[in-house]
């Protein structure tokens, strides 16, 4: 399993977007990880404004991908998935409920205007009141 400091020096690839991390934390006695982006909704708008994104993650799913010094997620912990060239698209373009390397993944609205990424099957423990506290989003 990684260490703290592996997250801290390595940046986690999610959605053809690099995620830096923020801390760890327990859920239901789960350890989890949160990790963040701040990006431009859109360039081509009058007002771009800044969208939050984040994160949360068993911390067992986080693996390192050595020779691209890169975190990837993969559900056994342990093989790294094969790092795959997509199209990116603007967050609000996505749909709320999607794929990525064989992993169902949820987006929701969380605290303070930030959107929220998690696994599917891990949606009403990661993404519930208690979890957002426990890893100090508010």
């Amino acid at each position: 399993m990684l260490t703290e400091a592996d997250l801290e020096i390595n940046v986690l690839e999610f959605r053809q977007r690099s995620f830096q991390f923020e801390r760890l934390a327990n859920v239901a006695g789960q350890p989890v990880a949160l990790f963040s982006r701040t990006e431009t909704e859109s360039e081509s708008q009058f007002r771009p404004r800044l969208v939050h994104l984040r994160l949360v993650v068993p911390l067992s799913w986080i693996v390192l991908d050595e020779p691209n010094d890169v975190l990837r997620l993969a559900r056994d912990g342990s093989t790294v998935p094969v790092r795959l060239t997509e199209v990116v698209v603007e967050v609000g373009a996505e749909p709320a409920e999607f794929k990525e390397q064989g992993i169902a993944w949820t987006r929701v609205p969380g605290p303070s205007g930030a959107l929220v990424y998690a696994p599917s099957e891990l949606r009403d423990l990661l993404l519930a009141p208690e979890a957002f506290a426990a890893l100090g989003m508010r």
